[in-house]
């Protein structure tokens, strides 16, 4: 392999990690992850709970969860993903290895070392893949970004707004 010839990764190169390293896999790049900091699991708790409360409150059929989870997002060993908060309405897309194609819901909460790969390559995978709505939490900007793919609209929130989700009618969350 010469000096310009880059190394495609697959899954099992995620797999083969040693114990504790978490990395993602898009098209063929790994992407070492940082461990979270206090304020990003704040976040990803409470939108975990006010998603996993709305769906059950209302006998719904989707299933939410938290990372670490495993996206195989492409029918391919290039691409492994672990959203921090994932919702999956359709069942079958679920095993015990995680969730096979797009999640319905994806958020990503920003940490320093994350923005250019949460708001440039993840936006263009999730969107190609598709997710259908993307939230992208910016704690330091205190902003949310919703990218509701199906109708096509991009939208920006403060924190303390009601955010209407897109795959929920009815449905509005506020991030404090």
């Amino acid at each position: 392999m010469d000096a310009h010839t880059k190394r495609i990764y697959t899954i099992d190169d995620i797999y083969a990690l040693p114990d504790g390293e978490r990395a993602e896999l898009i098209d063929g790049k790994i992407y070492y992850m940082s461990p979270p900091s206090t304020t990003h699991q704040r976040i990803s708790g409470y939108l975990h709970n006010e998603i996993y409360n709305h769906i059950k409150n209302s006998n719904g059929k989707c299933e939410v969860y938290a990372a670490p989870f495993a996206v195989f997002l492409n029918e391919n060993d290039i691409n492994y993903v672990e959203p921090d908060i994932s919702v999956i309405c359709d069942q079958s897309k679920l095993d015990d290895k995680g969730c096979h194609g797009a999640p319905d819901w994806i958020i990503e909460i920003v940490s320093p070392n994350s923005k250019s790969k949460d708001y440039m390559t993840k936006l263009f995978k999730y969107r190609t893949a598709g997710v259908r709505e993307y939230w992208i939490v910016d704690s330091d900007k205190q902003m949310i970004t919703v990218y509701a793919f199906e109708k096509d609209m991009v939208e920006q929130y403060n924190f303390g707004e009601d955010i209407p989700v897109a795959i929920y009618d009815g449905f509005t969350i506020k991030v404090h």
